[in-house]
């Protein structure tokens, strides 16, 4: 039998994270822990290594991250001629896809190289995407700086400012959350791709253009433009009923893994809320918790990770179109760990299609036709 979408399908073991009972971990240890106490960097070691850094290891990560952040002037063109209209993550794609042409050792396959590959790629993600939206703004991408650590570098390079320190805690917690979700749409295409042997910039280019699509990275762009329609807090029930009677999807709410709730949502929930009481503008967080309110009663439904991601990421200043690119900064993490394992034990993943077309059929020239 046929499993659509191929829901339920075992397609491969890993030692990478997982979902069981509800429950995300990431190498065995829970997201919630993650979240409230360890760094970005310190979770991208776990991904690649199997286990937590000590301290002269995260210390030489930082740095190698701090290394590897500046990006070819060639790429940076690449970006800068990218049509202003055009999407953010094409242009992420096709900016990931040309690193590997300024990268010697790009074609080659053995683990260490492969691992400094997903330094290098998780290092210059962020470059690339501040230098999109600088250019956008008709100003000149700013380099990485020296002495500052991974979120902060970033939050620098996209506003010019050193950021406070609610901002970086912020934002580091929201790629922990993204940093590895097991074998999810753009994982799986990053794991075929690495399969037939393809370099890691052509696995995570594949990656990248799964996670493009709106039913995966595009759902938190889509929440954010739904806040935006709604306006304010006293139109949410009208708008939601509205949408409902049409039969419109909501995008943020219900996953195909959680049946009672996505464990991450809950610590974004509490960001938007803390980020919002700091700028004194809550609106946007109070229309989400009537929204979530609205959706479990009327529908049953619980928020997952993309819905509070979008006013998080709104109230730190970063533009909707952003969001799906930042997604793509922290399961960069997940994504390599993956090829990295995919590389270690492989066998090229074909599965078979079920023929549902018709058969017998007897070729007739073409004046019969």
């Amino acid at each position: 039998m046929v499993a659509k979408g191929l829901e339920g399908v075992v397609a491969l073991s890993s030692e990478i994270s997982s979902i069981v009972d509800g429950v995300l971990t990431y190498r065995g240890y829970n997201i919630d822990d993650l979240a409230d106490n360890a760094s970005f960097e310190e979770v991208s070691f776990l991904l690649w290594n199997g286990r937590l850094p000590s301290q002269t290891e995260l210390t030489k990560l930082e740095s190698d991250l701090t290394e590897n952040a500046s990006v070819p002037q060639e790429v940076l063109q690449l970006v800068k001629a990218a049509p202003a209209d055009a999407h953010s993550m094409a242009v992420l794609r096709s900016a990931v896809s040309s690193l590997s042409m300024f990268d010697s050792k790009a074609e080659v396959s053995d683990t260490w190289a492969n691992y400094q590959k997903a330094i290098q790629l998780t290092a210059k993600i962020p470059t690339i995407i501040a230098a999109m939206h600088r250019y956008r703004q008709g100003e000149e991408a700013i380099a990485p700086k020296k002495g500052l650590g991974f979120v902060a570098n970033f939050l620098y390079m996209l506003n010019g400012e050193e950021p406070s320190e609610v901002a970086i805690k912020a934002l580091d917690k929201v790629l922990v959350l993204h940093a590895d979700h097991e074998l999810n749409a753009s994982t799986f295409a990053s794991r075929v791709t690495a399969a037939t042997l393809a370099d890691m910039y052509s696995s995570v280019t594949a990656a990248i253009a799964a996670l493009k699509g709106p039913l995966h990275g595009g759902a938190n762009e889509g929440v954010m433009n739904t806040l935006y329609e709604i306006e304010s807090l006293d139109r949410v029930e009208t708008y939601l009923q509205t949408k409902l009677d049409n039969k419109d999807k909501i995008m943020g709410f219900g996953h195909r893994v959680y049946k009672d709730g996505d464990p991450r949502a809950k610590h974004l929930r509490e960001m938007s809320r803390q980020l919002g009481e700091q700028k004194g503008d809550t609106k946007w967080y109070e229309m989400s918790v009537r929204l979530e309110k609205l959706m479990m009663e009327k529908k049953n439904l619980k928020p997952n990770v993309d819905f509070y991601s979008a006013t998080v990421y709104s109230y730190l200043d970063i533009p909707s179109y952003l969001f799906t690119p930042l997604f793509a900064m922290s399961r960069v993490t997940g994504w390599t760990a993956h090829i990295l394992e995919q590389f270690n034990d492989n066998r090229l993943i074909r599965p078979r299609a079920e023929y549902t077309g018709p058969v017998n059929q007897k070729y007739v020239s073409i004046d019969k036709r």
